[in-house]
């Protein structure tokens, strides 16, 4: 790492580093488009939990399976999703994943039931593998010195929960119930159709030998792709769990109305957004580890603060936004090192892998919280499970992952 920072350091910062090819940042632009339309139609079912659970008369552990079926088989979803697009490319996984993405939006203008719901919602999943379509293409086209940031950028895409967030109860409560999913599913199909006209892969792609199955298998046996996988869980699986689930924390613990949880959801999820592409720009400069280490650190401390003030909500807005801001730099932060330690012909593979590791990270913790409030009526202990994990992942970080050698290292081995 040190050789190849030592030119630009030696000219004192002078040595640019290598510029995109032409077409990066259009493709760049594409594809984080994409990330947040699929990611929009993803949450749909995040602000309306609350109102189901009145409406079907459910538990909390019910309204919190709800929410978190899509993002389980959105985050399963990505390894195949990640594998296809190794082999077939971007401009085909792209609409493909969008148009199947329509199907279920559909349907739930036309479900109301507790088990059709649970079933739209499993489609609903397919939304989430989006993001297994976009690290490759975005990576594809930038060279190492600048894949941390355009990998943040795209991450951005992942404000699709916030404009959920923002607008579903506001369109569903002016325009009618079904209005939030007619809407969603105009802009996936309008994307596809800009996907294949302007989408393209990156210069110098080639398809990778063997199946997928195959190469998913040959990742697997990375001992990288795990450590990877666990650091993703807690990052954008932390950012993910609130992001699904804090409209009905909002509303249990601070008797807000939907539309005020689902706005101050929105408020985390666009700090998680913004804070996302800092992540990849510092770790750009400064590498990967420490600024996962800070980024846990203080996800740990701020978890531990709401636990033991969950009734004061100045204290609930701070400790949620810092570690909006906190996971969100993670996120950035651990796709950064992907791109450092991944080999350029799996990138989609693993991040098929990584990613659903943070997906499911993000299935957990709903389930957790909402379970241990129907039993114990208090939220401070699911808080404290999520602080021992933050910290146990600064401590990993910190420890383990300093040695982690790039990926061209380990393919001349």
């Amino acid at each position: 790492m040190s050789t190849a920072a030592g030119p630009a350091a030696r000219t004192g910062g002078q040595a640019a580093a290598p510029a995109a090819p032409p077409g990066a940042a259009r493709n760049l632009t594409l594809a984080t488009v994409g990330f947040l339309v699929n990611f929009w139609a993803w949450a749909l079912l995040g602000p309306l939990g609350p109102g189901i659970k009145e409406r079907l008369g459910l538990s909390f552990a019910a309204q919190s399976l709800l929410v978190a079926v899509p993002v389980v088989v959105g985050s399963l979803g990505r390894i195949p999703v990640g594998a296809l697009t190794d082999r077939l490319g971007a401009r085909v996984m792209f609409p493909a994943v969008s148009l199947l993405t329509i199907v279920p939006v559909l349907a739930l203008t036309v479900v109301s039931s507790y088990p059709a719901l649970i079933v739209a919602g499993f489609f609903l999943g397919i939304g989430g593998t989006a993001f297994a379509v976009g690290v490759p293409v975005v990576s594809g086209w930038y060279p190492p010195a600048r894949k941390g940031f355009a990998l943040g950028v795209f991450g951005i895409g992942m404000g699709g929960t916030a404009v959920s967030n923002f607008t579903t109860v506001r369109l569903a409560d002016a325009y009618g119930a079904d209005t939030p999913f007619y809407l969603v599913a105009a802009i996936l199909a309008g994307y596809a159709v800009v996907a294949v006209l302007l989408l393209r892969d990156p210069p110098g792609r080639t398809r990778p030998a063997g199946s997928a199955w195959a190469r998913t298998a040959g990742v697997a046996r990375l001992a990288v792709t795990w450590q990877l996988c666990f650091l993703y869980a807690v990052g954008f699986g932390g950012f993910v769990a609130f992001s699904v689930y804090l409209p009905a924390y909002l509303r249990t613990a601070y008797q807000l109305s939907a539309n005020d949880a689902a706005l101050r959801t929105a408020g985390f999820v666009v700090l998680a957004v913004v804070a996302r592409p800092i992540g990849g720009w510092l770790s750009d400069r400064l590498h990967p580890v420490p600024v996962l280490v800070w980024c846990f650190g203080g996800t740990a401390v701020f978890a531990v603060a709401q636990a033991f003030q969950l009734a004061l909500m100045p204290v609930a807005t701070a400790a949620f936004l810092g570690m909006a801001a906190l996971l969100g730099a993670a996120s950035g932060a651990v796709f950064a090192l992907v791109g450092k330690v991944a080999p350029a012909d799996k990138v989609g593979t693993v991040t098929g892998v990584v990613g659903a590791a943070g997906g499911l990270g993000g299935f957990v913790p709903p389930l957790i919280m909402g379970w241990v409030y129907g039993v114990e009526g208090s939220y401070a202990i699911g808080l404290m499970l999520l602080s021992d994990v933050a910290l146990a992942a600064a401590v990993y970080t910190a420890i383990k992952m300093r040695g982690v050698a790039p990926a061209s290292s380990r393919a001349a081995t």
